[in-house]
């Protein structure tokens, strides 16, 4: 019930001053990637302690994890890139991203179509060869030398 008592509006904030091995754990991903994606400027360059270790904040993890799942659907670093600058821009941003996001689901379609045809071949190809008898014969190695086509 306790969570009933604290307002919608009040959410608690992300800790600030967390180190790269803790970032990585909690975004699930491994500490090179931080810096990889540091580099390729997905995250904003974080400050360095006196230390030298760089000093991250809460919010790191949440656009490591938002970097993460678009990763999953499919998009690209540049689209990821374009994704996280539209994030915050409150005028066209939503439009954008649903647009990005479109001609993604486009692209995966257009592929399923491709491997879809390749598995039609695939198995012409399967049931023509009878699995035995001289290599020479074989319609699959025929057709991947450019001999037949399937």
């Amino acid at each position: 019930m306790g969570r009933m008592d604290t307002p919608a509006t009040t959410r608690p904030t992300a800790p600030s001053h967390l180190t790269i091995g803790e970032v990585a754990r909690r975004a699930r991903v491994g500490i090179d990637t931080i810096r990889y994606y540091e580099r390729e400027g997905l995250l904003p360059p974080s400050p360095r302690r006196a230390s030298g270790y760089r000093d991250f904040g809460g919010d790191t993890v949440e656009r490591l994890r938002f970097i993460r799942r678009a990763k999953d659907l499919g998009f690209s670093l540049g689209e990821i890139r374009e994704l996280l600058a539209l994030s915050s821009d409150r005028e066209r941003g939503v439009r954008d991203v649903k647009r990005r996001a479109q001609a993604r689901l486009a692209g995966i379609e257009e592929r399923i179509r491709e491997l879809q045809s390749v598995r039609r071949g695939l198995k012409q190809l399967i049931a023509a060869c009878p699995g035995h008898g001289p290599l020479e014969h074989c319609p699959i190695l025929r057709a991947l030398g450019g001999e037949d086509r399937a």
